[in-house]
């Protein structure tokens, strides 16, 4: 599933930061920095991006396509 574009308990815009966060702790950096430096200082917002799950390819597996 996509990420949600806004924090579900204050609305900030968070869907658009979640590539780079991604990027940046798969290279290996602490993801505490990495929400700091996105601006991310409220809990709320940092909870939903910390507690993503990416799993629209597990999901695709078992789709049976098009029907029609």
């Amino acid at each position: 599933m996509h990420i949600a574009i806004r924090c579900f308990t204050c609305g900030k815009l968070i869907g658009n930061l979640w590539e780079d966060f991604d990027k940046r702790t798969k290279k290996g950096e602490n993801p505490e920095k990495v929400l700091d430096d996105l601006g991310l200082t409220r809990y709320c917002c940092r909870r939903m991006i910390i507690s993503h799950v990416n799993v629209i390819d597990d999901i695709k597996k078992y789709s049976k396509g098009a029907v029609g």
